[in-house]
């Protein structure tokens, strides 16, 4: 079917790819997963672990409040239940590798239905402020119940193995994030394919008038709050693995404003900008080190880095806002355009 065609069918309209040009990319682009760890170093692996890790949280948060509508500011909170979950299992009955992170998903998105429950009576400002109030409540249970989560000195736990190899290098890791994470958003493009996805957007255009049209919204919003959850929580794991050790400040408020504002700058609402979001909002710290480090700064360098982050951050919050709503997503369908219509375009 070529772009820009009516599509003549409902499967036309609900399929994944729409012309085989996508597919075409489809397939350069995990023919370039495939080939980046052989081609980089140390650093770089790094870097695409936490981005993965990042995608796959952005993503979760983006189904709650892209697509369902409802803010949340708890999504480091839901990620450190997942990592301490699978921290704990991994300590004390090194259990498979592959059923901690499921079990770490399963407990965030069990906090996640609970946290949920106001939802139905309050939304906006007043539900962000009620995720806070459940991060606060994860964070005093993360540092005081030192029996299983060590206090605030936290847990350090051994690599993860799967098939028999330690999982102890970037490059081992990489072969179980970047998979996970493209499961996950392989199951967030089919998700907004069925009913339930469509649900999800129906409540966020105009929760009064999908009410009336039949859907109930308290369970619909607590399925979007415990699907949100469980990617949290499996990437809270991820991240567990990946660093091998975690705290109750391993998850602050900040990493919850760091997922919003990704969701925010991507572009709500779409796979793609969970994408561009977490990949953008993940390499400007990294970029912000650079600068610092070029300025003659010294020791200060360090302290100087931290409060200037959180200040981008706000900013990039603020301008996309302002200037981009729909995000890099919308930047990048209108970059699509403009070379489709090319050279006949006005």
């Amino acid at each position: 079917m070529r772009i820009g065609s009516a599509k003549q069918t409902y499967a036309d309209d609900t399929a994944l790819f729409d012309s085989r040009t996508q597919l075409a990319w489809v397939a350069v682009g995990g023919c370039a997963l495939l080939a980046f760890p052989f081609l980089v170093d140390d650093y770089w692996l790094y870097l695409a672990c936490l981005v993965a890790i990042n995608v796959a949280s952005t993503t979760g948060l983006n189904i709650l409040t892209g697509y369902t509508g409802l803010v949340s500011l708890g999504q480091a909170a839901f990620m450190g239940m997942g990592g301490y979950t699978v921290a704990i299992l991994q300590i004390r009955y090194g259990t498979p590798m592959l059923l901690n992170l499921l079990a770490g998903g399963v407990v965030a998105m069990v906090a996640g239905v609970l946290v949920g429950l106001p939802s139905l009576r309050v939304k906006g400002l007043y539900l962000a402020i009620a995720t806070i109030a459940a991060g606060v409540i994860a964070h005093f249970v993360f540092s005081h119940f030192t029996v299983l989560t060590g206090g605030s000195a936290g847990l350090s736990l051994p690599p993860g193995r799967l098939f028999g190899i330690d999982l102890d290098t970037s490059f081992r890791l990489y072969w179980v994030i970047v998979p996970i994470m493209l499961l996950g958003l392989l199951g967030t493009a089919n998700l907004f394919r069925t009913r339930i996805g469509r649900a999800f957007i129906a409540i966020r255009d105009r929760d009064i008038s999908a009410a009336v049209l039949g859907i109930p919204l308290l369970p619909y919003k607590l399925l979007s709050f415990a699907i949100s959850s469980f990617y949290a929580g499996v990437a809270g794991g991820l991240f567990a693995y990946f660093f091998r050790a975690i705290t109750p400040e391993s998850f602050p408020l900040l990493m919850s404003v760091f997922f919003l504002a990704a969701v925010i700058v991507g572009g709500m609402g779409t796979v793609l900008g969970s994408v561009l979001g977490a990949v953008f909002m993940t390499l400007v710290p990294e970029l912000l080190k650079l600068i610092v480090g070029w300025l003659p700064l010294g020791d200060s360098a360090t302290l100087i880095l931290s409060p200037v982050r959180t200040i981008v951050f706000g900013a990039f919050i603020v301008l996309f806002l302002i200037f981009e709503p729909l995000g890099l997503a919308e930047m990048w369908r209108r970059t699509r355009r403009l070379f489709h219509l090319w050279p006949f375009r006005t």
